[in-house]
């Protein structure tokens, strides 16, 4: 019998995932959505000068900060050339070969405007280029002007930021695939979570980071400035898909995943084991011998050092226009979060087993 998914709104859910948001760019869309969901479930929200969203469940128990980025990969406009074209670059780690014939949605002084990237018909092109892949000095983007001048009466100019083009699509009951699932279903989870938590001992910092893709940037002045003796990053990670080589153990509709290694603090990661257990819901484990390439990097040397865990959704195909989910796993990770959060205690945070 499938899972009954109780906590997933799915218009919310797409709203968070298409609201612009570009790192260092958050304020054209994600921030405003993601204050309105949380305002009315917390003590107190605030907006940092870097731009983090801090919302406070007051508690007299363990300060625990909870994190998800809220900024996108995307590009920069960084030449317009005589013919209109515009010449861009990335912002995060955006490989090019995926921009090929895909649609970008910009920001510009006049609203949103919509670009393509253009491709050459394999009609016309020589067979030694049909092997060439795309790269940033061969991509140019068309948005339908004939020249430079007619491109910046549309509102193009030097600087002007770009995403990739709402696509989200339902594949069957449980999978859906979209861009920019990292980091906003993770992101959804927490507003999610946040809603959901009632009776809790701990004091909680639910915060929607900015400048993850970038180099962990707000949940470096986030976590100095809250101070919290537990952080927890939420964030993707990836699940089994072709040409994984066998290497990728967490699969898609089975559950969130804990990262252990190095990154993690054993006993938080234990607890999450345990709260799992009791509330019957599936976690799977992935080995990260390294630094997790999350938030909780910066959070676990932050000030005299935080006990960090990385509580993360498997997905296919990331930092893609066709990044892919299960539903279930979105649900588990809400539950899970929540039923932490609510369980939470004062504990011995040494390091050990």
């Amino acid at each position: 019998m499938d899972e009954v998914v109780k906590m997933v709104d799915w218009d919310l859910m797409k709203k968070v995932i298409e609201s612009p948001g570009v790192s260092g760019y958050e304020f054209t869309g994600i921030r405003d959505v993601v204050i309105e969901a949380l305002k009315d479930y917390v003590d107190e929200i605030k907006v940092d000068k870097l731009g983090n969203v801090i919302a406070h469940k007051k508690g007299n128990g363990p300060k625990i900060m909870i994190a998800a980025h809220m900024d996108k990969i995307g590009v920069m406009v960084n030449h317009i050339d005589n013919n209109g074209y515009l010449h861009i670059v990335p912002v995060g780690g955006v490989d090019p070969r995926t921009l090929v014939a895909q649609r970008i949605r910009f920001f510009t002084d006049k609203g949103e405007k919509y670009g393509v990237v253009g491709h050459i018909p394999p009609h016309l092109q020589k067979p030694e280029d049909r092997k060439k892949a795309a790269n940033w000095d061969t991509l140019v983007v068309d948005v339908g002007a004939d020249k430079k001048e007619e491109a910046e009466e549309m509102g193009f100019k030097v600087g002007t930021i770009g995403e990739f083009a709402p696509a989200f699509v339902k594949l069957n009951e449980n999978r859906f695939a979209t861009p920019y699932l990292d980091d906003r279903i993770c992101l959804y989870a927490m507003i999610e979570a946040a809603k959901a938590v009632e009776k809790h001992e701990a004091d909680i910092y639910f915060v929607g980071s900015v400048q993850e893709e970038v180099g962990l940037r707000g949940a470096r002045v986030a976590s100095y400035g809250i101070d919290p003796e537990i952080g927890i990053a939420m964030d993707v990670t990836f699940a089994k898909q072709v040409g994984d080589k066998g290497k990728i153990v967490p699969e898609l509709g089975k559950g969130p995943v804990m990262d252990v290694g190095p990154n993690i603090n054993p006993k938080i990661s234990s607890f999450a084991d345990e709260v799992a257990k009791k509330y019957g819901i599936p976690l799977q484990v992935e080995a990260s011998p390294r630094p997790t390439g999350t938030d909780a990097n910066i959070m676990q040397i932050n000030r005299e050092g935080m006990a960090t865990a990385v509580l993360s959704i498997p997905i296919k195909y990331m930092h893609s226009q066709v990044e892919l989910a299960d539903v279930r796993d979105v649900d588990n990770t809400i539950k899970l979060a929540k039923h932490l959060l609510e369980d939470l205690t004062p504990m011995d945070l040494t390091p050990g087993f």
